[in-house]
């Protein structure tokens, strides 16, 4: 059912796009395919592979229409992740993104469905690395979508601030790791607090009983439940892109933690630019340090499109296991 609407929504958008642009959803989507050699060494054995990756390349329909009710806009969203490379995600040909239906007015927005929780959203533009092998996710707990989500919104506060507010009912799963199935209606939450201002990005969130993993530091066996703290800051002066996060992520019911730090670099000359980033995240009880270092430089083609190369060093300190990545890629978004 999924394939269809989506495939009916693409096809009214390309025979009619002037419906589609002015009336109807907005068709948008984004291919993101590169060649890459990963070499993985365990300590024992070391594997040398090569191979194309499609990096949540997406297909996406997306729009508001006026109600008539207190000036109120219908919301929505229904974007699918789409395999490039082979057109195979795991046995589908599309698989859920970001999918909600909302309202917004001016007291804010509300949405509920499956998208990505305040806190991965508070990490802003200080990944570099997004998406491909450097992500941050390898090396941090926190980033995640999930469903059942229901979400609120402040307008921007002082043309600056935003308040995000989210939770997600149990519905009778174990989330907070205690035995005990729950049912209330915000088991889970996620909170942020936004400030964005010229040059300035800055953020702070909070999660409880996130279902989550901890990378360094899990319990054996590992707690799927988080209470996470991330604080990110992001400055752009000029040509230059600077950011630094930080965040705790503890087990709600077990001993684990991990610390974790990121920072990022970006230097803009012409249509390249060229990139940095560092990532380390220390395990309190095991005493495991899992760092990552990425080097890359874009070049932009157009507005819309570019080519990069780049290289990421994954790396788990005491299980002295390495993976190290180099690729070539495009970018396409439309």
């Amino acid at each position: 059912m999924k394939k269809n609407l989506l495939a009916i929504a693409v096809g009214a958008a390309v025979a009619f796009p002037g419906l589609a642009l002015a009336d109807g959803p907005t068709v948008y989507g984004k291919v993101n395919v590169s060649l890459e050699n990963s070499d993985v060494d365990d300590g024992t054995t070391s594997e040398d592979t090569w191979e194309l990756n499609s990096n949540a390349s997406r297909l996406g329909v997306k729009g508001d229409f006026d109600l008539d009710v207190a000036n109120l806009k219908a919301i929505y969203q229904a974007e699918f992740e789409i395999s490039v490379d082979d057109g195979d995600k795991g046995g589908q040909t599309f698989t859920q993104r970001n999918i909600f239906g909302g309202l917004e007015g001016s007291l804010g927005t509300i949405k509920a469905g499956k998208f990505d929780t305040p806190t991965k959203k508070a990490q802003g533009k200080i990944d570099q690395f997004n998406d491909i092998g450097g992500d941050i996710k390898n090396v941090l707990a926190g980033e995640n979508r999930v469903s059942n989500i229901i979400q609120y919104s402040t307008p921007k506060l002082a043309d600056m601030i935003t308040l995000n507010v989210a939770f997600i009912p149990g519905e009778g799963d174990d989330v907070d790791a205690d035995g005990d199935a729950d049912t209330d209606i915000a088991d889970t939450t996620s909170i942020s607090l936004v400030a964005e201002k010229d040059m300035f990005y800055g953020a702070i969130s909070r999660d409880t009983d996130m279902v989550d993993e901890l990378v360094a530091d899990p319990s054996t066996p590992a707690v799927e439940s988080l209470d996470i703290t991330r604080a990110a800051v992001g400055l752009k002066p000029g040509n230059f892109e600077l950011g630094a996060l930080y965040q705790l992520a503890e087990e709600t019911e077990g001993d684990g933690e991990d610390s974790s730090i990121v920072v990022s670099a970006a230097m803009k000359i012409d249509r390249i630019k060229l990139k940095a980033q560092y990532g380390m995240t220390d395990g309190d009880q095991s005493d495991e340090e899992v760092t990552q270092v990425s080097l890359g430089a874009d070049y932009k083609l157009a507005k819309a499109s570019k080519v990069y190369v780049y290289g990421t060093q994954l790396d788990f300190d005491l299980a002295d296991e390495e993976e190290t990545i180099f690729g070539l890629g495009m970018e396409h978004k439309f």
